[in-house]
């Protein structure tokens, strides 16, 4: 294969490993955003805990294994990324670092202070990483000043612009109702039953949010709805794959389908991301104040030696991952019950 070949391959891998930390980690961030309203005591929201306890930093393996990628394919982008956003990442780290911090200390102490100081941590780590996820987005969608050597010259205040902020709050909802669909899965008694009402409202929250970006996308990144002539499979894609699905959580819902519904929102959630990769493509950073500027997957990439070797290793661990994954999730299927070795 030739290097655009390859080049283009790491690209789609790229998307496919953002996708399994969106869909796998995203229902774990959804959890923490919720934590402050669902549970109702301190023993749900220890049942909330232990719904994701045993899986959470599997999840985000997928995300050091999506940087790690981009670092070895895709080395200028990921310096121009990196360095341009390095305030936001900082953040991020942050956000991550207490929520899995919140995880262990919650239950060290028995005090109501304690419990609620952490049940915070929690809650606002993961809110404040699904915003600014959903920052990184709608500034990669607009595009960023960079210089003559590929650097982003604007600041974290500069990110911080109306659409970008939107995006933010779009994938909070989005995430906030994952996590919601995902504890229908493994909670009962009567935090299930509140749950039906919560997975109706984090449905409407992500639909009115999903709604509005779109709007705004259309008007504000025109480039994203010329890739449907560009690439005439996008519109069957967009179709089937976001709105068909999306639609069928609310059926799923009222049905009491909780995997079906779990299922759609994996699906639209994948689908979406495909439609910010397909609108993005070929460029990984979009130069705002010149377009001959921008980092792409060929101007950008690692070489064609490199691209193959990686590919091959690819092909041979992903696999592991997916199947650790797997077992994972079968290990620790149905119910959450507590015992003395829960959180």
């Amino acid at each position: 294969m030739d290097h655009d070949t390859l080049a283009t391959i790491w690209f789609v891998l790229q998307g496919v490993l953002l996708a399994g930390y969106a869909i796998l980690d995203g229902f774990d961030l959804g959890v923490g955003i919720l934590h402050p309203f669902v549970p109702a005591d301190d023993r749900e929201r220890r049942m909330a805990m232990n719904a994701i306890g045993p899986i959470w930093d599997g999840n985000e393996v997928w995300l050091v294994t999506f940087g790690g990628a981009l670092l070895a394919a895709f080395p200028e982008a990921y310096a121009s990324v990196f360095s341009g956003f390095y305030s936001a990442f900082v953040l991020v780290l942050f956000a991550l670092i207490l929520r899995a911090v919140s995880l262990e200390f919650r239950g060290k102490i028995e005090s109501p202070a304690w419990k609620t100081l952490w049940d915070a941590a929690f809650a606002g780590g993961s809110t404040l990483a699904s915003l600014l996820y959903g920052v990184a987005i709608g500034n990669a969608m607009l595009g960023l000043p960079l210089d003559q050597r590929g650097n982003v010259t604007g600041g974290l205040l500069d990110q911080l612009n109306p659409y970008a902020l939107l995006v933010g709050l779009f994938v909070v909802a989005t995430f906030a109702m994952h996590g919601a669909l995902f504890l229908n899965l493994k909670i009962d008694g009567a935090m299930q039953q509140r749950l039906q009402v919560w997975m109706w409202r984090t449905f409407g929250f992500f639909l009115v949010t999903y709604m509005l970006t779109t709007i705004y996308t259309l008007v504000m990144v025109p480039r994203a709805a010329a890739k449907f002539t560009t690439f005439p499979v996008l519109a069957p894609l967009a179709v089937m794959g976001a709105v068909l699905a999306i639609a069928n959580i609310p059926r799923s819902i009222y049905w009491r389908k909780p995997f079906e519904a779990f299922a759609s929102s994996c699906v639209a959630i994948a689908a979406l991301l495909a439609l910010f990769g397909a609108a993005l493509f070929p460029n990984l950073v979009t130069a705002a104040n010149d377009p001959t500027l921008s980092l792409n997957v060929y101007n950008s990439a690692s070489g064609q030696r490199t691209l193959m070797i990686m590919l091959i290793i690819a092909g041979i661990g992903m696999p592991f991952v997916a199947g650790y994954t797997a077992v994972i999730y079968w290990t620790f299927r149905g119910k959450v019950r507590l015992d003395a070795h829960s959180y």
